[in-house]
């Protein structure tokens, strides 16, 4: 144990800034990794679908051993009747093919042509997404960094309650020996030290709870940081604040313009209309242009080595049973619901701004608050520490106004730290990138 301890005591924790952990979490969270991945995969999505535009090649060979001969007749004069020479063929004739391996090869290149219009309204919607996607990516990055932030400020707000708790502690064992004595002197009562005693006991137990917080945010944060969640570290000291001056109204635009969600809708509804006129493109037939060819192998002098053509295909479905119609219709009303959605975006982000701005106010009328209240215990300690070195006070009078000290300052950490949390709050509210 004493080994244990000598090594925990020579091992000290880095100190990890603010700025610093956000940047290590936009630089190794797994979770930005992955809508960093989502937005690379839908690039390449959109490159695959690309090639539609390209020529086609495909090639197709087949190799077979014949399980019995092609038989065929040339009848007698089935090539003409000549003045000179007759009928040709003067009789007829059986071919036959031999009994030996053949192949056949089929070879083609398809260009698209009417088909182009449909792939590129098919290639908008999909560069579209890869907007949609690059979105969900900026609001993961945001909502990472959010998180980190209160995290950080919530390791604050436990660490001053530790040091509150650790000031009860030391004024509940000194009532406990005061009691004691008092109690062996019989001028205190049996039930005083009983209360001393629950009242440490107490004060123990909350130090160890928020010691388990401590170490639970510590070890979330780790997460967010993408490192072991068991690495040491401390926080530094919360920055003063000063109160907010901010403009509302230039706020709601800025978080129109800004915020990932809204952009997310926005998007939706270009995509889904794109969407609707690439399936009303089906309508127009499938023209292509193509080379095709046709080799055949080790089948017989007789018949061409093979065979080469160029000209247009068309595919068309002229009739569907409705098909279309109803898969038009069916993305019409995607068009309808993806605008509703964005409206309703539209009034959350302003409403959120405005509900973040509020918590900002209350943040500081708080903090403000902790801060009077913390300048009366310091006054109120002075004053204790003076009459007690007059005798006017007793020892558990100074004691008790250092607890109350400590709770103050503990106060106006928590203060500092939900106003802190509350900025960040309304900096996610903006959809500000970091």
């Amino acid at each position: 144990m004493c080994l244990l301890s000598l090594m925990a005591a020579g091992t000290s924790a880095e100190e990890l800034a603010l700025d610093e952990a956000v940047h290590l979490a936009l630089q190794h969270n797994t979770e930005i990794a992955n809508t960093a991945l989502d937005v690379s995969k839908a690039n390449d999505r959109y490159a695959a679908f690309h090639t539609s535009i390209y020529p086609k090649f495909s090639v197709y060979a087949f190799g077979s051993q014949q399980l019995q001969p092609i038989t065929a007749t040339i009848t007698k004069g089935s090539l003409g009747t000549y003045n000179i020479i007759g009928p040709l063929p003067a009789n007829n004739v059986a071919y036959t093919t031999p009994m030996q391996p053949t192949g056949l090869i089929l070879g083609s290149v398809k260009q698209p042509l009417l088909t182009l219009y449909r792939i590129h309204l098919n290639l908008d919607a999909l560069k579209t997404n890869t907007q949609i996607t690059a979105e969900k990516a900026r609001s993961k990055r945001q909502e990472v960094v959010r998180n980190v932030k209160q995290l950080y400020y919530t390791i604050e707000q436990v660490q001053s309650s530790l040091a509150v708790t650790h000031e009860a502690i030391v004024l509940y064992k000194e009532t406990e020996r005061l009691t004691s004595d008092y109690v062996a002197k019989q001028t205190a009562l049996e039930s005083e030290l009983l209360q001393a005693q629950a009242s440490l006991a107490d004060a123990e137990q909350s130090e160890l709870n928020l010691s388990n917080q401590e170490a639970k945010a510590k070890e979330q944060l780790n997460d967010l940081l993408g490192r072991d969640v068991l690495t040491e570290f401390d926080v530094t000291a919360i920055d003063a604040a000063h109160e907010p001056v901010i403009d509302l109204v230039a706020a709601r635009k800025e978080a129109l313009v800004q915020r990932p969600e809204l952009k997310q809708a926005q998007l939706k509804v270009v995509q889904s209309e794109q969407e609707l006129r690439a399936k009303r493109a089906e309508y127009i037939p499938d023209l292509s242009a193509e080379f095709n060819s046709v080799s055949l192998l080790n089948f017989s002098s007789f018949l061409p080595n093979g065979s080469y053509s160029v000209g247009l295909s068309l595919s068309w479905e002229p009739f569907d049973w409705g098909r279309k119609k109803y898969e038009i219709a069916e993305k019409k009303d995607t068009v309808t619901q993806d605008k509703n959605t964005e409206s309703s975006t539209e009034r959350k982000v302003i409403m959120d701004v405005d509900d973040k701005y509020r918590q900002i106010q209350q943040s500081w009328a708080k903090l403000h608050t902790a801060d009077v209240t913390q300048r009366y215990a310091k006054e109120n300690l002075r004053v204790s520490n003076n009459q007690y070195k007059v005798q006017a006070a007793l020892l558990k009078v100074v004691f008790q106004a250092q607890t109350t000290l400590a709770q103050a300052n503990s106060d106006y950490q928590h203060a500092l730290a939900d106003f802190w949390t509350a900025q960040a709050e309304f900096e996610y509210a903006l959809g500000e990138d970091q």
